[in-house]
């Protein structure tokens, strides 16, 4: 895998920046607008670039904070054949949130406790309570109780 040509890369970061505006005030059917555009600038095999990995974070955002869990579980899924992101706390907590919503616990499971070990609680904190409760309650408490800020990595 090479680097993306400059001309490219700067076309997908300005229509990530357009995307990453529309979705800071709500407005994701826009946002996802300008994500897709540039998904579509990534050449060849769309999954070998670092960019796809990135990009489909923000796809797969725009479709938690939407609602549409389907969307943002199968965009994040395809994240996870993407360069550097099996490992990724934030892809893990939002993968395991939409499984979480469309009822699919075990996988949930999965998914939150990897984010939770790989960040803590704080991974958490912008998000209902009822992720880190859900994830704590599948985890076998060290002595002493959970630390304030989740697991020492």
């Amino acid at each position: 895998m090479g680097e993306l040509p400059s001309e490219i890369y700067a076309s997908i970061v300005e229509l990530c920046e357009a995307g990453d505006d529309f979705a800071s005030v709500g407005d994701f059917p826009d946002a996802l607008d300008q994500y897709w555009a540039a998904w579509d600038l990534l050449p060849g095999e769309k999954t070998q670039w670092e960019a796809a990995t990135w990009l489909l974070a923000a796809i797969g955002d725009a479709n938690f904070l939407s609602e549409d869990y389907v969307a943002g579980r199968d965009n994040l899924s395809l994240a996870m054949h993407c360069p550097k992101a099996i490992g990724n706390p934030f892809l893990h907590l939002r993968l395991g949130q939409c499984q979480y919503e469309l009822g699919e616990f075990r996988r949930a499971a999965d998914e939150l406790a990897r984010a939770y070990l790989l960040e803590g609680a704080k991974l958490f904190s912008n998000d209902d309570p009822k992720y880190l409760a859900f994830v704590k309650s599948k985890l076998i408490p060290p002595p002493g109780g959970w630390p304030e800020d989740g697991p020492a990595v």
